[in-house]
């Protein structure tokens, strides 16, 4: 690190900033008219430089700082806007588009204050915004979105590499993602099939503008999740001239390009392709993967009144086995743990992509949407004992299954005064296969999985929502509902059974402080796994008695805001599970599953399964201050579901105590600093059942410890903390600029607990050992499996 740190300096010296400021363009709307608003007042937010907009409503401003920015508009009789962060550079001018809304309070002066945290009457609870320039800078985050999330209160995640998202207790199955309005299954690489959660992200974060997160009081137009909303804005290409980025960091490379096409079109493009199959191998791991991704979207203006946008990103992941990666190992600890790793892990891949058409049409007092788009997502696996593939009779796993789903969704969306009302229905098309041979461990005797599945489904729903403000603008109030159905059975066909209230409130008591709440029940349908498993008798037998899952919420808090950059909130927090899917076999909910790779839901399932998750959460949030912000959240969560017998146990997503500690110092010469601290509870753990483990014949198949769910998480691990550090250095040239950075995961290399690997003992000529005493059963020994290393990233971009 300290020769990287010289070499930024040496660097500094080489290259000179002549000239620190950029240009900034755009042009302010009505966004209820679309017309053109002259003579509003344009400033660079932190500074005194600014302008005005002229007849036509567009502004030019000439002597902008450098780096990420943000503009502020403001305008007699409309509400003050504050732009999404710019990035600035002598060579790049960004165009923004600014759309202010009348506001009836404003018809004697402007209100110029800065309002940078989002709040809206639908969510006044439990919604957090991310822009580029937060997503981009976060300690630890490696530029994904994903794991810049986890700075928020409430949510938990995995020690490790992996990008699970667990919202207030919640399973990482129970998460919704959209991109423009636009909903996308598959949201990392190599995610697992029946949740949500991979170890990288495929969001390229050179296309996102900012991030909405919603933990709860969730909009009735996003339907079919229980635990989180992410909304991604894209940034739109630049109507003027081409604009290149590339990135190269440790473990990928990408390109960016945007610009117009026509002169009322725009588009923004990205590839990236990883590298890392060569760096794990050179660095003898015993896993190799490779991941590539695409993301796009064009925006077209087809008249004042009406816009298209064009929407797309998908990704090719492959996963293999390094066979040579004990070659030259002494180490025997290491050996041995890479042989465990070995006779588990499949071979797999997956590809998938999600395409969408979004088309706006604005009204005198109403904007009608329309948006179409389809998904297709493949999964893959094979694996073979002892990954000898000379033999069919190795065979343990082959699994092959496709989801395809295509959407349309209307709404249709009113406002007059203080009054909203938003209206809309969804339709589904959807198939689902499964080709899946398994032999797997049942009930301590191995058993066959073998069956071909294909089911078409037609989802549909209805949702609206009607929100005002009272008592001049003291009171705040959203009414919603949501009705799903879907042709499953006669339980999910009836959209009655599916409905799904929701109520939120904010009061103010004056401009600093407030009062939030929100009641609500939600539905998620089950994962395809689920619906489409069939048994050996080739029958769906989930079928019988499958629901939706609910989840009630009940969220309130007090909110303080002392000044525009500043703020506090304490909310509380109940969840009520009913309904979740029970597994036969297993005898546990599949609320516990989903923190590792491979499929959750293959299986016969009932819907009985009931749970609950409640806590507190303490947020204070610092936007950038003469260069300092912070963000500190503490989370306290209990996460419960009932075992087999009725009784409530902790699930696996009950950490209790989640501390996350964010803050950076951007300096002098455009130099920036920036550290994370997170302190992760030891969530459960299900220990092994050793005689059932031990039997050869179950071992064969398993390839490790079978669990004992007759202690289901009666054990915990401890409490995990993690320190990140990283430092940026731009240099603006004037036809480039140059951003290189160091990001150091868990500087000071602390250890996790992971529960040990199972493995039998062997000669010294690499032969299992079986128990003398019973020679059905291997001698098993134990392998410690750990965590405990600094990740240092190094990375640069280069805008031009």
């Amino acid at each position: 690190m300290k020769k990287l740190v010289f070499v930024l300096f040496a660097l500094q010296s080489i290259f000179t900033n002549a000239q620190d400021v950029g240009m900034i363009k755009g042009k302010v709307i009505d966004a209820k008219t679309r017309e053109a608003l002259p003579f509003v007042n344009i400033l660079v937010v932190g500074t005194e430089n600014g302008g005005m907009t002229d007849d036509s409503g567009e502004f030019t401003i000439k002597n902008a700082p450098l780096g990420y920015q943000q503009v502020r508009a403001s305008f007699i009789g409309y509400k003050t806007v504050t732009s999404s962060d710019y990035l600035i550079t002598k060579e790049k001018i960004p165009f923004i588009t600014i759309e202010m809304t009348e506001d009836a309070t404003q018809l004697a002066e402007v209100e110029v204050k800065t309002k940078l945290f989002k709040k809206t009457l639908e969510s006044p609870v439990s919604l957090q915004s991310l822009g580029v320039a937060e997503i981009e800078r976060n300690p630890g985050g490696n530029r994904d979105v994903l794991r810049v999330i986890q700075s928020f209160p409430g949510v938990a995640s995995n020690p490790g590499f992996r990008n699970d998202i667990i919202i207030r207790g919640g399973a990482t199955s129970e998460n919704k993602f959209y991109v423009d309005g636009i909903e996308v299954p598959v949201i990392n690489h190599f995610q697992t099939q029946g949740a949500t959660g991979g170890p990288v992200g495929i969001m390229n974060t050179d296309l996102i503008r900012k991030v909405d997160f919603y933990s709860s009081a969730f909009p009735s137009n996003r339907g079919n999740t229980l635990s989180s909303i992410i909304e991604f804005t894209q940034k739109t290409g630049n109507p003027d001239r081409l604009n290149v980025r590339a990135t190269l960091g440790t473990s990928d490379a990408g390109l960016t390009l945007d610009g117009p096409i026509g002169e009322n079109t725009t588009y923004i493009v990205s590839f990236r392709q990883s590298y890392l199959k060569f760096l794990f191998k050179l660095i003898k791991l015993p896993f190799l993967p490779t991941y590539n991704d695409f993301q796009f979207n064009v925006k077209t203006k087809l008249s004042d009144k009406s816009e298209l946008s064009f929407i797309g990103l998908g990704a090719i992941d492959d996963f293999e086995i390094n066979k040579d990666v004990n070659d030259g190992v002494t180490d025997e600890e290491q050996r041995k743990a890479n042989q465990y790793i070995l006779n588990t892990v499949p071979v797999n891949g997956q590809w998938n992509y999600t395409v969408g058409v979004n088309y706006k049409r604005f009204g005198e007092n109403s904007t009608q949407q329309f948006v179409f788009s389809r998904n297709e997502w493949k999964n893959f696996a094979t694996k073979y004992f002892m990954n000898d593939e000379s033999t069919q009779d190795n065979l343990l796993l082959d699994y092959n299954s496709k989801e395809v789903e295509n959407k349309f969704r209307f709404e249709n969306t009113f406002k007059k005064g203080k009054h909203t009302l938003n209206l809309g229905l969804n339709l589904e098309l959807a198939n689902y296969t499964n080709d899946t041979f398994q032999k797997i461990v049942n009930t301590q005797n191995v058993a066959e999985r073998n069956f071909y599945s294909e089911v078409d489904f037609f989802k549909y729903g209805l949702f609206g929502q009607y929100s005002t403000s009272l008592f001049n603008n003291k009171l705040g109030l959203s009414l919603g509902f949501r009705f799903d159905g879907i042709d499953y059975n006669s339980e999910m066909k009836n959209l009655f059974n599916q409905f799904s209230p929701r109520i939120a409130t904010t009061y103010n008591f004056n401009d600093k402080w407030s009062w939030n709440s929100s009641l609500a029940i939600y539905k998620q349908l089950p994962s395809y796994t689920i619906l489409g498993f069939r048994d050996n008798n080739n029958e769906l037998v989930n079928k019988r008695g499958l629901k939706y899952i609910e989840s009630q919420h009940a969220v309130s808090g007090l909110e303080f805001r002392p000044d525009n950059l500043t703020k506090l909130t304490v909310e509380g927090f109940y969840k009520k599970y009913n309904d979740y899917p029970f597994s036969v076999r297993d005898q546990i909910s599949l609320a516990n599953l989903g923190a590792d790779f491979g499929v959750v839901g293959n299986e016969e399932v009932v819907s009985n399964s009931t749970g609950r998750a409640y806590g507190f959460e303490i947020l204070a949030q610092k936007k950038s201050y003469k260069g300092l912000y912070g963000i500190a959240a503490y989370t306290f969560v209990r996460s419960e579901f009932k075992n087999s017998v009725g009784n409530y146990i902790p699930s696996t997503w009950d950490n209790r105590h989640l501390l996350t500690i964010t803050a950076g110092k951007k300096l002098a010469k455009n130099w920036e600093i920036g550290t994370k601290f997170r302190l992760v509870g030891g969530r459960p753990y299900t220990p092994y059942d050793y005689d059932a483990s031990s039997v050869i014949t179950n071992y064969n198949v398993s390839n490790g410890g079978i669990l004992d769910f007759s202690r289901l998480n009666s054990e915990r691990f401890g409490t995990y903390t993690q320190l990140d550090f990283r430092v940026d250095k731009t240099w603006f040239l004037k036809k480039l600029s140059i951003n290189l950075f160091l990001d150091v995961q868990n500087v000071y290399a602390s250890t996790a607990d992971r529960q040990l690997f199972l493995l039998p003992q062997e000669d010294a000529n690499g032969v299992r050992l079986t128990d003398p005493n019973d020679p059905s059963k291997y001698l098993l020994e134990e392998v410690g499996d750990s965590s405990g290393r600094a990740i240092p990233r190094i990375g640069v971009i280069v805008d031009f």
